[in-house]
């Protein structure tokens, strides 16, 4: 039980007029002190808002199992699961909810821990009835701009779901790890109409975090990047013995994972199969902030890794990850692909790319060819591999490619 709790009770709740109340807002408070919950019931009912209560997180969890709030405000010293374990376990259920989190006990420490945790706003008891009620508005206003951009994004194609913080993240970032499995996509030669390699992309069973972008982009807010490339390693390297002889698999690399000492080491996972494996890092991740990269391409290849620059024409200028990497192949962004047989523009650069690579040794391939059209028109140019769904979309099985 908290000490110090009892709340005060502000003039400027009753002056406070039926306009500025919230319409059918639903608040959660949890605490283990009956009086606190008793006050603070009170108080914001009488702000307009429809309130339940419950004792400690372990019944606040049930009902969030059958009923959904637009606000939660909760006690951080409570027995059995204290306020920040109830924030993380909130998250399972709802990734916008705003959650308020009180004590009568302030600490920096638990302050700190508080917001990066991910907490709408770490109160100090005894609360002000007046500080109470525009906390919680404040939190519900911005829950219902959460929930508009989430319904804007689902209108236009994205993906409806954010990272969220770092409650919400973690818990949804162990059941990606846990449901992670590889993709696969040919590149073919289409020349000879057969598969130069097969390259692996990482998908997971966690709907909010299903694609490499999302999986990556939540592995760097919680620095799990290495992890999550050791994982990745591993999966390639189990399919690996089913990958026909002769056949390369090409494997993203995030930049970050060029500091991950176990990628260097020869008993790594990949290590013992680098004269088949691609490191395809991408381009749109700058490469500066990573120290002495030269002399990790230099390791990389002493391992029999071949290494490939990813998304070449997006992002960042090309010309730094080229000398910095010196690539074995490159892969042209699919934006200079798209529609390449009616944009002379395009054939012009992607021509002038094709003949620039093979002055340099270097393989190219062009990503995300749809069309015959296409891939015909980069045939004629000089890109002597493709990939696209045009052969093949990424599947977990090894399909050959449809020509």
């Amino acid at each position: 039980m908290s000490q110090g709790s009892d709340p005060t009770r502000s003039p400027s709740t009753a002056s406070k007029s039926e306009s500025d109340r919230p319409t059918g807002a639903r608040v959660l408070v949890v605490d283990d002190d009956p009086h606190v919950l008793a006050v603070y019931k009170e108080i914001l009912v009488e702000h307009g808002y429809s309130v339940d209560a419950a004792s400690d997180g372990f019944h606040a969890i049930d009902r969030l199992r059958t009923k959904s709030y637009d606000v939660i405000v909760s006690d951080i010293a409570m027995p059995g699961m204290d306020g920040i374990q109830f924030l993380h376990s909130v998250r399972d259920f709802d990734l916008d909810v705003p959650v308020i989190l009180s004590t009568g006990n302030p600490a920096l420490e638990t302050a700190v821990r508080a917001v990066e945790e991910g907490a709408f706003r770490y109160l100090c008891k005894p609360l002000r009835a007046d500080e109470l009620g525009e906390t919680v508005r404040r939190a519900a206003r911005l829950h219902d701009f959460a929930r508009l951009k989430r319904q804007s994004l689902e209108l236009l194609g994205e993906s409806g779901w954010s990272l969220g913080d770092r409650a919400s993240l973690a818990p949804r970032f162990e059941r990606a790890i846990e449901t992670l499995w590889m993709a696969f996509q040919p590149i073919v030669a289409p020349r000879t109409h057969s598969v130069f390699a097969y390259e692996a992309l990482v998908r997971s069973e966690e709907p909010t975090l299903p694609m490499p972008g999302d999986l990556f982009g939540a592995a760097e807010r919680l620095g799990r990047v290495a992890e999550l490339g050791l994982v990745i390693r591993r999966k390639v390297a189990e399919a690996l013995l089913h990958v026909p002889a002769g056949v390369l698999v090409f494997v993203n690399v995030h930049p970050h994972n060029l500091n991950d000492e176990q990628l260097y080491s020869p008993s790594g996972p990949l290590s013992r199969v680098a004269a088949r494996i691609v490191l395809e890092v991408t381009e749109r991740a700058s490469l500066d902030r990573i120290p002495d990269i030269r002399a990790k391409v230099a390791a990389l290849k002493a391992l029999g890794f071949r290494l490939a620059i990813d998304d070449l024409g997006a992002g960042y200028a090309g010309l730094g990850a080229l000398t910095q990497i010196e690539p074995d192949v490159v892969k042209i962004d699919m934006s200079l692909i798209r529609d390449v047989d009616a944009q002379l523009t395009k054939q012009t650069v992607i021509r002038s790319m094709a003949a620039l690579c093979r002055d340099l040794g270097m393989q190219l391939v062009a990503e995300g060819v749809e069309t015959q059209a296409e891939s015909a028109t980069l045939t004629q140019l000089g890109c002597e591999l493709l990939q696209g769904y045009l052969f093949g979309r990424p599947s977990a099985e090894l399909a050959g490619p449809a020509w």
